[in-house]
């Protein structure tokens, strides 16, 4: 087998070895059963106890109060763009979106055609370089909700605090997901795709306040209400059974590892050894991103011409180090370093990072 690489692409993500090793050797047979997990009927005994696992751990994990309800739903976050507003808005309330980046503006076009949302920031004028004060947040009247993103991908920025305005909280957080608490009281939904920090792509994981669902839209398609979700206990329709059992392996990695308070230090100490590269590099590595919202899971750079980018990532990718290349629509480089990558590639990395310098300096 080819040695593995350190892949620092930004999703799908980087796995944990132990999980996929585990999922390989129960692949074909799922506990003597004569036939993989992926053939079984959703309904059968095996299944059951593989999704019910992973909802209570995604519980227990992220350490949501007893009064949120976690629901797995297909579509990954692009679907919940238009399923929050078609669920939480009505005629007679709207919501405030922050557009910090490129995934806050999808959620707020998303959100437009189905719901009175208009936008409470708008980061253009720095260029999407940071986050927001809350002071400079516009709330209008009847705002049902806020939405942020708490990591935004690819500009490699994210909340280093989560704003408070006296409005309940949405938040996509696929690419933070899980890497840090949050402020439960603050929110009323959360939500993100599974396949930048928590699984392979197939799926998104909801956590909503329970006592909302009594209010929410109903007269919308039954696939897009969360209280049929919940009710079904996410299995109103066949789910995504694939995405569901690797969720559950990678939450039981995550606990043996310390759980949140692990995946934080871990990604406190990951990121610092790259910024600190950069930032002790006389210029030849430079971050465009304001130091006081820099991502810890997206560190995006910029080398002093793009050529000599160009020359970086195929030499890294040669080093054994991938998916380096930053988003098509800003350039430059980018390393995810999400809570599956080992220490032992982010050191792999500051090391090549130090020896192109030398050589190109």
């Amino acid at each position: 087998m080819t040695e593995r690489v350190y892949n620092f692409g930004a999703g799908p993500c980087t796995l944990p070895l132990p999980v996929l090793e585990e999922a390989q050797k129960e692949f074909v047979n799922f506990q003597n059963a004569g036939m993989s997990l992926l053939e079984m009927s959703h309904r059968g005994k095996e299944y059951d106890a593989v999704h019910h696992e992973a909802m209570d751990l995604s519980l227990e994990i992220f350490q949501a109060p007893s009064d949120f309800s976690v629901l797995f739903i297909q579509g990954g976050a692009t679907l919940q763009f238009a399923m929050v507003p078609l669920n939480l808005l009505n005629d007679s309330v709207q919501a405030g979106y922050v557009l910090s980046g490129h995934w806050g503006k999808g959620a707020l076009s998303d959100a437009q055609p189905v719901a009175n949302a208009y936008s409470a920031w708008d980061g253009a004028e720095s260029g999407y370089t940071r986050m927001p004060a809350d002071s400079e947040l516009s709330i209008e009247d009847q705002t049902r909700y806020l939405h942020i993103t708490s990591n935004e991908t690819i500009g490699g920025i994210r909340y280093n605090h989560w704003p408070d305005t006296g409005v309940p909280l949405v938040a996509d957080m696929s690419s933070d997901y899980m890497s840090r608490p949050v402020d439960w009281d603050k929110f009323d939904l959360i939500y993100g795709g599974t396949q930048k920090n928590l699984g392979p792509a197939g799926m998104a994981v909801v956590f909503i306040r329970t006592k909302i669902l009594d209010n929410t839209n109903r007269d919308i398609p039954r696939y897009l209400r969360y209280d049929l979700h919940q009710a079904k206990e996410s299995m109103f329709n066949t789910p995504p059974v694939f995405s569901v059992y690797m969720l559950g392996k990678v939450l039981k990695w995550m606990k043996a590892q310390g759980g949140l308070q692990a995946m934080q230090e871990a990604a406190e100490k990951k990121s610092r050894i790259l910024y600190e590269t950069i930032d002790n590099s006389n210029g030849f590595y430079r971050s465009p991103v304001d130091p006081a919202s820099r991502s810890l899971m997206n560190i995006v750079f910029r080398l002093p011409e793009e050529s000599l980018e160009k020359q970086f990532l195929e030499e890294a990718t040669r080093a054994g180090m991938v998916q380096l290349k930053g988003h098509r629509s800003v350039g430059g480089c980018r390393a995810s370093i999400y809570n599956a990558m080992p220490i032992e590639g982010v050191k792999a990395l500051q090391e090549f990072m130090g020896r192109f310098q030398k050589q190109h300096s």
